[in-house]
């Protein structure tokens, strides 16, 4: 028995298929997987199948138009094509996570293209397919082009190459958000997006922060969150949330955490900075970054919840040389920084004591 590719146009009517298969099952062909593309011109489906040594791909091809299929195509396959799709997929998603750089040979191996090259000059809002040549835009900038020479790319193939840039293009924003600070006492610092395995570090970051620390954080109590609410914070559905180890590596402790949950056009930002780390620039750091991301996502507003007497977070906001807006509700400020003033809708400036006074 060999492996064999067939891929052929049917038309996408009741019962179609089945006479397809009955005539490849007549020559004794065992149709392992198949996937089907729709197009406007009828249904494209692609075979992987096991047939009789003794048959050629003329006989297949033959086998394949009995069946009342057409624009046939027939390649024999290697073993490695019994992954099915799904899998394959998979896989490459799991290797542009580990490796963002790879993106050109990961669509190579999607789509089997012949030639995948990347241009500086723009796809356009929409890109394109055709017969042989395929168009995608780039979120970075820039298009890859993708050429195969047979068989034909359908408008299936490129959504999964357009869904496999898009997801190259959220792990380079996930590595924009990495960076190494020196901060001013000469110590390093690791800043990087945060994910649900860095609950056991940020755990034990809240159980060394005093209870001081966790009150100014949480406001409602010292307490520490449970791990549930904590897994929330690590991965907010909307917003993001970084974290700070001592030094560059990965494995090291954690010692800070900003959070920015977003909601509507709003986004809310806190942090938790280890009592040894605080007053030496690593909040300032983090709430910049955060409201870096915040401008970049399109929120109109940034939202800090203080209370009147933490000093250092009031200090911290004033450092960011940006105009504020204040609410006093007893002794808990609610501090605003505009991102986008026209949709913000805020009330006249006031300095992050609560006084009023200009923009700056």
């Amino acid at each position: 028995m060999a492996l064999w590719r067939i891929r052929a146009t049917v038309d996408d009517r009741p019962g179609y298929l089945s006479v397809l298969t009955a005539s490849l099952a007549l020559r004794g062909v065992n149709i392992l997987t198949v996937q089907v593309h729709t197009t406007e011109v009828g249904a494209v489906d692609d075979f992987l199948v096991d047939a009789p040594d003794q048959l050629t791909e003329a006989d297949l091809r033959a086998a394949v138009e009995r069946g009342r299929g057409r624009e046939c195509w027939v390649a024999r396959s290697e073993a490695r094509g019994l992954a099915d799709q799904p899998t394959r997929v998979l896989g490459l998603a799991t290797r542009l996570v580990r490796d963002p750089d790879a993106t050109g040979e990961a669509l190579r191996a999607l789509l089997g293209a012949d030639d995948v090259t990347w241009r500086p000059t723009p796809a356009g809002p929409l890109g394109g397919v055709g017969a042989t040549t395929m168009l995608l835009a780039d979120a970075s900038g820039g298009s890859y082009e993708l050429h195969r020479r047979e068989p034909t790319f359908t408008p299936a193939e490129y959504a999964r190459a357009q869904a496999l840039l898009e997801l190259a293009a959220t792990v380079a924003r996930r590595d924009a958000d990495r960076v190494t600070l020196v901060l001013p006492d000469a110590a390093e610092a690791l800043v990087r997006p945060a994910t649900v395995d860095d609950l056991p570090g940020v755990t034990q970051l809240h159980e060394t922060c005093s209870e001081r620390s966790r009150q100014r954080r949480y406001l409602g109590g010292a307490a520490l969150p449970s791990p549930a609410r904590l897994r929330r914070l690590l991965e907010p559905e909307r917003g993001l949330t970084l974290v700070a180890t001592a030094g560059p590596g990965t494995a090291e402790p954690v010692v800070a955490m900003g959070n920015l949950l977003g909601e509507g056009d709003e986004a809310e930002a806190a942090l938790l900075v280890r009592d040894d780390w605080q007053r030496r620039g690593l909040g300032s750091a983090l709430l910049r970054r955060l409201l870096g991301h915040a401008d970049r996502a399109g929120y109109a507003v940034v939202l800090l919840h203080v209370q009147a007497g933490n000093t250092p977070m009031l200090r911290t906001v004033s450092r960011l040389g940006r105009p504020t807006s204040v609410v006093r509700d007893g002794s808990l400020l609610t501090v605003a920084v505009p991102l986008d003033i026209r949709r913000a809708g805020l009330p006249r400036q006031t300095d992050a004591a609560g006084r009023a006074g200009r923009s700056y």
